[in-house]
């Protein structure tokens, strides 16, 4: 783990200068040298990559205590197959152990899944277990299939092309993918939810199977409802709690993960007031459940020649957030507590600087409201979690958290809280005034008299939740490595109880 945070730092300095402009490359150098928050580096490897390159679309499958957490590769080899699926093994979303590719793609360009796509994995009454995939070829005339493996091990699997299948007359051909399968105990039978366009509009169809080798189509499922004809990926039906929830991601404008709850999987879907956990730092989750606790896994993309300021690119950092169930049936993500079991040890912390108008007592920090205001603090290395509550803010304002902070205090990426536009925004930019946020999401500030945030910072990954009610996920390599600190731009503002855990 150490050798690759050194190499995720030596990527962060060397490629990520033209987003920086008040920053050398000699003043990174110098800064790399000087000491880092805490005694030493960690191996906690919260938000993992694969041992293939990158984590694409997941795919978890719970069983005797373990989450199984198919995946799509992304090994960016060049090579004219791609995207395997690859597992990965976790029992507490803390520690994972990476098993590599289980099912390779095609042999060759005449074969329907020279690319693999998402899909699922069930096991049937005789211990076997399914895997649907979907096989993706550019080349062919449809270009998406569903497709069938079988495995006694999750490891070792066995393709059955004969019970390869294509859209229906009515649906889309070349948008027909993501296979969810699960048995409906009432109906006796598997149904299976695939992603395909109907009419011009993005559905959500379902098949239904008694062996598991015949499908039959039941029409459509789910329709679109967001304003949109977007497509809906990776879609998962599940029972928790006394609810059905159905999930899937909007493949544009948005790219981001929505979900549905009925009291039963053969009743209408209803939108919950919010039906998003994060924004699209965070994409493609699928949920799974032990019978206790329900989760989100998804990822976060790497950026374009990893560089902060530039767009996200596909695949990068496994996430998952820990998802609890409100009154009304709603799902809120928060911090698993494993995390915060993990990372406990509190580390003493002081500001480096602070802007003339703040004001500290012990940890907690007060903004006059006086233009820009910042506090700053050492460079970060490792994997770390901040715990403070902000009172006192000026809902016109906007503060917040900045990383890789210059001499001015300005941050070069950075999450902003605004209740003047009631949104969460992060900023790849240090130009906030006068930039689009790259990532957004909706949250009502109003009569919220605190805002408890807890950040975790791993591996190039921040992922902030505010208030226990939703998460916010950014890629930002120039939080590992470089100063960081908290900001208010016209705001009056109060960071109270700031504490850093390793």
């Amino acid at each position: 783990m150490r050798k690759w945070l050194c190499g995720l730092l030596a990527v962060a300095m060397g490629v990520s200068m033209a987003g920086c402009g008040t920053v050398t490359q000699g003043e990174t150098e110098q800064e790399a040298q000087e000491a880092y928050l805490g005694e030493k580096m960690d191996n906690h490897d919260l938000f993992p990559l694969s041992v293939e390159g990158y984590v694409g679309d997941t795919m978890p499958f719970y069983e005797d205590g373990t989450y199984h957490i198919f995946y799509l590769a992304d090994q960016r080899s060049g090579k004219q197959g791609y995207h395997p699926w690859a597992l990965m093994d976790t029992s507490d979303y803390c520690t994972y152990d990476d098993k590599g590719v289980v099912i390779n793609f095609g042999d060759s360009g005449e074969d329907q899944d020279i690319a693999l796509g998402t899909g699922s994995v069930v096991r049937d009454a005789k211990g076997v277990y399914h895997a649907f995939y979907t096989g993706h070829n550019d080349v062919f005339e449809p270009k998406e299939a569903v497709m069938h493996a079988t495995s006694t091990d999750l490891k070792k699997w066995t393709k059955i092309p004969e019970d390869t299948f294509t859209a229906d007359k009515h649906y889309s051909k070349n948008d027909f993918r993501d296979p969810y399968v699960r048995y409906m105990e009432e109906e006796k039978c598997y149904w299976m939810l695939v992603t395909t366009r109907y009419e011009d509009n993005g559905v959500i169809v379902k098949y239904t199977s008694k062996d598991l080798t015949h499908w039959k189509d039941g029409g459509v499922f789910f329709e679109n409802d967001m304003g949109t004809d977007s497509n809906m990926e990776c879609p998962t039906l599940l029972p928790y709690q006394g609810k059905w929830y159905l999930s899937f991601s909007d493949q544009w404008p948005n790219r981001q993960v929505h979900y549905r709850v009925a009291d039963a999987p053969t009743q209408n879907f209803v939108k919950p007031e919010r039906d998003t956990f994060d924004c699209n730092g965070f994409y493609a989750g699928r949920l799974e459940t032990d019978g206790e606790e329900l989760y989100v896994v998804g990822w976060n993309g790497t950026k374009r020649n990893h560089d902060d300021s530039e767009e996200y690119d596909w695949g990068g950092n496994l996430v998952a957030h820990l998802l609890k169930k409100q009154e009304d049936g709603s799902l809120s993500p928060v911090m698993n507590p494993k995390v915060k079991e993990l990372l406990s040890g509190e580390i003493a912390l002081s500001p480096l600087k602070m802007t003339d108008h703040v004001s500290r007592k012990k940890d907690s920090y007060a903004f006059s409201g006086n233009a820009y205001e910042a506090v700053g603090f050492p460079r970060l290395m490792g994997s770390y979690r901040l715990e403070t509550t902000i009172r006192d803010y000026d809902d016109k304002g906007m503060f917040g958290f900045a990383f890789h902070t210059n001499d001015d205090n300005v941050g070069n990426v950075n999450i902003a809280l605004n209740p003047a536009a009631n949104r969460i925004e992060f900023y790849n930019t240090g130009n906030i005034r006068d930039s689009v946020a790259q990532s957004t999401l909706d949250y009502d500030f109003s009569n919220k008299e605190e805002l408890h945030i807890s950040l975790v910072i791993s591996g190039g990954v921040v992922v902030m939740y505010v208030n226990d009610e939703v998460a916010f996920t950014t890629r930002m390599y120039l939080s590992q490595g470089m100063p960081w600190g908290m900001f208010g731009m016209n705001s009056k503002v109060t960071f109270d109880k700031v504490k850093l855990y390793k």
